[in-house]
């Protein structure tokens, strides 16, 4: 690899000929502020934040985006440097609303944080306010153009990573926006809510909607009794909401402040994890043996599933019947678990903590209602449940671990790994193999399938059969995989598809920042859990074993397909 050696601030820096003077800074070890770089994104340089002086070039360049050079001499922390910056930022908060203190991301705000590093206390120029209507009329997410400082980093995300290119600038000048086609709703154009543009947006422009009142409500109703769901990533990322470092595991601790908020049941979206592994896997078996649509293509991520219905309608046939493991619980909550407690399914109040913006869509869909009742009421996202937790005033690092209630709350290592992508397919191999062959696995452990890479193929031998399978994270890549599949070239048997990078460990819904040492930290805190765990394979869980002895009967049967299966259907929107 090609390196050239410069100096910045005084200090030599060796780093790669391709690399920009910003990336040179921070191998340096010196921090420069940005708004419009994302370590993930395409540089721009539009918001000149991270100018630096170079010898020899007169103007003040954008470090983001200007290329470094053998002998470059960078100077990052001079007077000219300093008030350049100021400068800039003093303009971006005049026309900046006024509302920090009430701002939903108050303290975990890139222009407030930056603003405050360089000095600024008063605003310096008494700019004119934006004044634009919000968007709100979609169940997921909340878009204030008032609060958006024209990064483009929603842009760049959603048509770099995600190839749904549903924003774009219009206008000019003061008047320059950042919206959908024809200044439309999110709920009027293809936009599948997976809320991808708010974890890049650095202020509140993009937030998820905020359900937190509802479910305060609720459990302070003395009528109603009110269950939660945890999704398996939210243990992994929860702490980083709260204060702690990523990559932890607070599992017990989240019960234990589930508790305390009032929570009356608290649950394990793992549980319904593994009943989805039956489920899912009793179909790909039947479509193996008896010639059904190939390659079965999974369908517990809501913005795929709205991915796929608004853009490879005809595709649908290869998507899996079965509900996401979210909408699984919710619907035996309300029947098996109501049964069981001898609660009217009218009282229960089921919430589910998600690391999703897309799940609040889910939950609110016509087909999503098999108990007589809206199976999940409200969905709340991990920003959100750490939001309340602070709110109730809970010391969550002090908290002793606690564990979560029977039999809803029983689950194995195989429903925890469902937090990351190529985790569905793991779990799923398990299970399959252990039927299909009658015979225990020597190593449960499918290293073929792990991994960070948007796009990853393996063939497992399950007995006599070679099963081919491929994995596919974020959109973009979901696109590319339906296009081989409508040219007949995907020749799989089962492919995972999550709509986020990483899948749900850095989903719309997770505490913010993402980068891709915390989407590490994240994963290896997944697989961690999985290995600590007492059962590891889904048909070995003994409340699901119960569910189905006493009550669903088989996988794929009557009951289980009217509770736990559906139909998914081409959408029109824009």
């Amino acid at each position: 690899m090609e390196t050239v050696t410069l100096t910045v601030d005084g200090k030599q820096v060796t780093v790669p000929a391709s690399a920009s003077v910003l990336e040179a800074c921070k191998a340096a070890g010196i921090k420069i502020p940005s708004l419009c770089y994302h370590p993930e994104l395409r540089a721009e340089g539009a918001c000149r934040v991270c100018v630096v002086e170079i010898e020899g070039v007169r103007a003040l360049p954008a470090s983001c985006v200007y290329p470094v050079a053998e002998g470059m001499k960078v100077k990052t922390n001079t007077q000219r440097v300093r008030k350049a910056r100021k400068t800039v930022v003093e303009l971006l908060l005049a026309n900046h609303p006024d509302d920090c203190l009430s701002c939903q991301r108050n303290l975990n705000c890139e222009l407030q944080t930056i603003a405050s590093d360089l000095g600024i206390r008063e605003k310096r120029f008494p700019g004119e306010k934006k004044k634009h209507p919000l968007d709100a009329n979609n169940p997921s997410l909340v878009r204030d153009q008032e609060k958006c400082i024209l990064c483009g980093r929603c842009v760049r995300a959603c048509t770099e990573r995600q190839g749904v290119n549903i924003y774009s600038f219009a206008n000019r000048g003061f008047d320059t926006t950042v919206v959908p086609a024809f200044n439309q709703g999110l709920d009027q154009v293809p936009c599948t809510y997976c809320g991808q543009c708010s974890s890049v947006c650095p202020t509140a422009a993009i937030v998820e909607k905020d359900d937190t009142d509802l479910v305060f409500a609720a459990i302070n109703d003395p009528t109603k009794h009110v269950i939660v769901q945890t999704a398996p990533s939210v243990r992994v990322a929860l702490g980083e909401a709260l204060g702690m470092k990523p990559g932890e595991a607070v599992t017990g601790q989240m019960v234990a402040a589930l508790r305390r908020l009032g929570f009356d049941r608290v649950f394990d979206t793992d549980f319904s994890a593994d009943l989805t592994i039956m489920e899912e896997g009793a179909e790909l078996i039947h479509r193996i043996q008896t010639g059904g649509v190939l390659p079965q293509i999974t369908s517990c991520s809501p913005g795929w599933v709205n991915f796929i219905e608004l853009l490879y309608p005809d595709l649908l046939p290869h998507l899996s019947t079965a509900k996401s493991p979210q909408q699984m619980f919710g619907a035996v909550v309300k029947t098996y678990y109501a049964e069981k407690a001898g609660i009217d399914p009218k009282d229960i109040v089921s919430v589910s903590v998600m690391p999703c913006t897309a799940k609040k869509a889910e939950a609110i869909r016509p087909e999503m209602r098999d108990s007589g009742y809206q199976d999940v009421d409200y969905v709340l996202t991990t920003r959100e449940l750490g939001r309340m937790i602070r709110e109730a005033g809970i010391e969550f690092a002090q908290l002793p671990a606690e564990e979560f209630d029977a039999p809803m709350g029983i689950s194995t290592g195989a429903g925890v790994i469902f937090g990351s992508t190529g985790g569905v397919m793991e779990a799923a191999l398990r299970t399959v193999a252990e039927v299909l062959t009658g015979k225990e696995l020597g190593c449960i452990e499918f290293q073929a399938v792990r991994g960070l890479q948007t796009m990853r193929e393996a063939t497992v031998q399950v007995g006599d059969l070679p099963v081919k399978v491929a994995i596919v994270n974020t959109l973009k890549e979901a696109r590319n995989m339906m296009e081989r599949v409508r040219k007949g070239e995907a020749d799989y048997h089962f492919i995972e598809i999550m709509a986020c990078p990483g899948g749900c460990i850095s989903g719309g819904g997770q505490p913010v920042p993402v980068n891709p040492d915390i989407r590490k930290a994240r994963q290896a805190a997944i697989y961690e859990c999985d290995r600590d765990a007492v059962l590891r394979k889904s048909h070995d869980n003994p409340a699901i074993k119960e569910l189905y002895d006493t009550w669903l009967g088989k996988p794929m049967g009557e009951k289980a397909h009217h509770l736990l299966h559906t139909h998914y259907h081409p959408q029109t929107r824009g």
